[in-house]
């Protein structure tokens, strides 16, 4: 099943509260013809439009193509938080590669915090970043654990940006009784992930790259000169970036072993009015700790913007009902609230659930897998593929130097065999272990 066109319509953004508030910006033309170029790039997303962007300012001659818009996909339809540190904690990254390689992939993580605030801000994105994430445990065994390893980061990274939090402190924030504890990360944020696409898309273009949509490429000819074939055009390139993420199909099966897509789900509530500061006392997202995440934050206009749920089929499942289980044990107060937006969207996962940066062909770079951590990671992945492919590749090679293991199965049964552990964790996730 093609995923670029299984739920979504063709070059048409999803019906999401996202599409509904994004900034105008003019479409990019579909590549018609055959055109040469130093380097393309495949996708459209934060990681394709920010490689796209840090190539064209460094002098290389870009050609990315999107198969339908820009920031179609998962960068257009996230929860919109902007995470501290790497999709694993840093006790599990010690482990992986030691200290050392720990604390340059910390340092990578702070920069790619402090790289989307600074494009933002130099390039006069119509994006406000607002500073603030909640983590929210279920159990009092999270609640120690998060708060021994906020003292980890302050003792052995020196990070002073996170507020602790008890069950009183918890709820007061939430506005719900179900949590006993957390923490905010001061530092992290929250921003609204469409137009901070089109920013990039936007200051991609200004720069000199060539970007187009409605351009699904359709064949690759790997080689020492990667050729790249859509419906409608062919181009020729000295290097190629693969930047498709969860929709990169079988175009690159040697990525596909190692990344896998999956579907989650959003909705955003009416206008909550007065009663949005009951639901959030302060203007910060929240991630909690079931391993299905709940994540949510409000809107500009006060709507509830709650993501969760789980669905275990390439299709999208009833969108609505899908999410407010989860959003309901949360908050019970909200059941007739009203549901104005609900969408869903693929992004990817790995097996260790850290991004797979690798060189699956002759002149090809590829960044992936984000699993969920992507907002930042992903910008920044864009700019090490840059630099990787102007060989200064240290950065990509402390990427590419984490263990990344293939699904078992391979590509044919990884689904059905996630399927059965995404399964178990649900049903611990429902039973509170």
């Amino acid at each position: 099943m093609n995923l670029l066109h299984a739920n979504d319509q063709t070059g048409a953004y999803p019906p999401s509260y996202y599409a509904a508030t994004r900034t105008p910006l003019a479409p990019f033309p579909a590549l018609q013809g055959e055109t040469r170029a130093d380097v393309c790039i495949v996708g459209g997303g934060y990681t394709g439009l920010s490689a796209a962007l840090h190539l064209a300012q460094r002098g290389y001659d870009v050609v990315l193509l999107e198969a339908h818009k820009l920031g179609f996909g998962a960068s257009g339809r996230n929860g919109g938080q902007v995470g501290s540190g790497q999709r694993q904690d840093q006790d599990w990254i010690e482990a992986a590669v030691g200290a050392e390689a720990a604390h340059k992939l910390w340092d990578l993580a702070e920069e790619s915090k402090a790289l989307v605030k600074n494009l933002i801000q130099s390039h006069a994105m119509p994006v406000r970043f607002y500073p603030g994430i909640a983590h929210a445990c279920w159990t009092d065994a999270e609640v120690r654990h998060t708060h021994a390893y906020a003292e980890k980061l302050q003792r052995d990274y020196g990070y002073s940006h996170l507020e602790l939090l008890d069950r009183d402190g918890i709820q007061a924030l939430i506005g719900s009784k179900v949590y006993k504890g957390g923490e905010i990360d001061r530092d992290a944020g929250h921003l609204h992930p469409l137009n901070y696409a089109l920013g990039l898309a936007r200051a991609a273009a200004d720069a000199g790259a060539r970007l187009h949509e409605l351009s699904e490429v359709i064949r690759i000819d790997h080689g020492a000169a990667p050729v790249v074939h859509t419906a409608r055009g062919v181009v020729r390139a000295k290097q190629l970036i693969l930047a498709g993420n969860g929709y990169l199909g079988n175009l690159a099966p040697k990525v596909a072993a190692k990344v896998m897509p999956i579907n989650n789900f959003i909705l955003a509530t009416e206008p909550l009015g007065e009663r949005a500061r009951d639901i959030l006392s302060q203007p910060v997202a929240v991630a909690d700790t079931k391993f299905v995440v709940n994540y949510w934050r409000l809107s500009e206009d006060n709507r509830l913007l709650f993501g969760g749920g789980e669905s275990y089929g390439y299709r999208f499942p009833d969108l609505i009902k899908a999410v407010s289980k989860p959003m309901l044990q949360v908050y019970p107060q909200l059941k007739d609230t009203r549901i104005d937006y609900a969408w869903g969207g693929t992004l990817a996962i790995t097996m260790n659930r850290m991004p797979c940066f690798t060189r699956p062909y002759a002149n090809t770079l590829s960044a992936s897998g984000y699993s969920g951590h992507g907002v930042a990671m992903a910008t920044l992945a864009g700019k090490i593929l840059a630099e990787a492919t102007a060989a200064q590749s240290e950065r990509f090679d402390l990427m590419a130097s984490l263990p990344q293991p293939r699904f078992p199965g391979g590509v044919a049964l990884r689904w059905p065999m996630l399927v059965l552990a995404m399964t178990w964790y649900s049903m611990r996730d429902r039973l509170g272990l």
